[in-house]
């Protein structure tokens, strides 16, 4: 089969893919997690050749094969680029397949589908969650130039990611950068006219104008999302960490400003502005915040994470941004360094297996405390044991006092129940070095995660609605409106390292 060029569509069929079965690959272990499916680092038997291979679990589908899927396949088939995964081909097992603790998978029908992709060492949130890593700023310019390269191509072959976040972003110890987890993915046209789901995109990466309710979306609901990612590799911590939907606007209202009709002309049109407004003057404080960023930096950033879509920065622009071409300029991916693989299903089971094992040590500690060596020994002719009780010990004759439960201080974990606040417990993905950092149900670099539920109703229920799973080749459940409201969805510039002009390197189309 003849395969397109990089950075042109691949419009051939592929007559092999179906043929082949699962066991021509030995699994190696697994890295990747979720209510959807698992993702593996398997072998070809025949070649040697390490890939991931992801399982499209089939238990949980009532009218057959998972819509997701379809069209991520579709996509993937379509798009053939340096910085977005390869899906290499698909691969069935014939008969009923077990879990991993023997038991039948559940799959009314039986056979199992895996998607084969091209192995990636790392995810971005992996890498950032290892001990003491500290991105440098060649290093942060490296990885957005690549991100924005990809993403560039998607939006001029009229496709919209619609989940970019740090564990959908997939790097190889050769320092590529490639976009993953096209589950949400799809075509859009040039006129947005079209109604499409505002259930996209992970809560801490999602735009306003989703939040708001706009069903009439481009490319700029992506561009937010890059601006988060890039303000959080400079910052070192999520920007907009909420916890459920008025939250996260109000983050992103301290952080940006309120929107009104002089800063968003039309924004009081979109449906649930009227519900979410601020009831407060805010100004844009973007600046104020992050006035210890690069000049050049901030000044990407502010046109990223513009509130107005219409005025937001496309990738091209970005790409061609002052950031990007002076010093220190963006660094070779093949001079990084090599890192230990590194995913965020792994460093989260790690996590997990290290709070365990102090945990444990901790109990066992408690039960083999010896008795405190300052107390006195039992008098002969005494009828009870004379103890020190503190600085105010009961009067002669007074009933001892009962042990109280635990004080405030210590009887209370502190911040809300369910963990650190800081990070929310409906399961969106982010946060450096937390341990929920991904998709609901431990999604994990490469993993999935449920999304959000469809279907009439207030905008936002009382607890919010949960974000889109921690995927970086996942497939999720069908994330479209089923007859709701709004339809589905279907200083001077620096040398240029790689020489030509722009456009020659970035291989744009006209």
């Amino acid at each position: 089969m003849a395969i397109a060029g990089a950075g042109q569509l691949n419009l051939n069929e592929s007559p092999s893919w179906g043929s082949r079965s699962v066991d021509c690959f030995e699994k190696l272990e697994q890295i990747g997690e979720g209510t959807y499916g698992q993702v593996y680092m398997a072998k070809e038997i025949k070649t040697g050749e390490i890939v991931a291979l992801k399982k499209i679990r089939m238990d949980n589908e009532r009218e057959g094969f998972p819509i997701t899927a379809i069209r991520e396949i579709k996509i993937l088939k379509k798009l053939h680029h340096e910085n977005v995964i390869k899906l290499k081909e698909i691969v069935t097992s014939p008969g009923p397949e077990k879990d991993e603790q023997g038991r039948p998978d559940g799959n009314k029908y039986k056979g199992g589908i895996y998607m084969v992709f091209e192995y990636m060492d790392h995810d971005l949130t992996g890498l950032a969650d290892r001990p003491e890593m500290k991105f440098s700023v060649p290093q942060i310019k490296c990885y957005m130039r690549q991100l924005l390269t990809g993403l560039h191509y998607c939006h001029i072959n009229q496709v919209l990611h619609r989940d970019i976040k740090g564990s959908n972003l997939l790097i190889d110890n050769e320092g590529n950068l490639k976009l993953a987890d096209f589950g949400l993915a799809r075509s859009f046209s040039n006129d947005h006219n079209a109604n499409l789901t505002n259930r996209v995109i992970t809560l801490w990466y999602r735009p306003p104008e989703l939040l708001l309710g706009a069903t009439k979306y481009g490319p700029a609901v992506d561009m937010w999302s890059v601006g988060c990612i890039f303000a959080e590799l400079l910052h070192g911590k999520p920007i907009f960490p909420g916890k459920d939907e008025p939250e996260q606007l109000n983050k992103i209202f301290e952080l940006c400003g309120a929107p009104d009709e002089v800063n968003w002309p039309g924004v009081s049109k979109i449906p649930w502005y009227n519900n979410f407004k601020p009831t407060r003057p805010m100004k844009r404080r973007l600046r104020e915040v992050f006035r210890h960023f690069d000049r050049n930096a901030l000044e990407l950033l502010e046109r990223m994470l513009t509130l107005d879509p219409s005025q937001r920065i496309c990738a091209k622009d970005a790409l061609d941004a002052e950031y990007f071409w002076t010093d220190p300029l963006p660094c070779d991916p093949k001079s990084l360094p090599k890192y230990e693989s590194s995913h965020e299903f792994q460093t989260k089971k790690k996590r997990q297996q290290q709070r365990q094992h102090e945990e444990n040590a901790k109990r066992q500690k408690l039960q083999h405390q010896q008795p405190h060596a300052r107390l006195p020994p039992i008098q002969s002719g005494q009828g009870h044991t004379q103890m020190r009780l503190g600085p105010n010990p009961p009067l002669h004759g007074s009933q001892a006092p009962v042990a109280a439960g635990p004080s405030h201080h210590y009887g209370k974990p502190r911040g809300p129940a369910g963990g650190p606040g800081r990070y929310p417990a409906n399961g969106t993905s982010g946060g450096y070095n937390h341990p929920n950092r991904g998709g609901q149900g431990g999604g994990g670099g490469y993993s999935t995660g449920p999304y959000p539920p469809q279907g009439r109703g207030p905008p936002y229920g009382s607890s919010g609605m949960p974000g889109g799973g921690g995927s970086g080749y996942g497939v999720g459940a069908p994330n479209y409106s089923q007859g709701g409201p709004y339809g589905s969805s279907g200083g001077g510039r620096g040398s240029n390292m790689m020489g030509g002009n722009r456009n020659q390197q970035y291989g744009w189309q006209q």
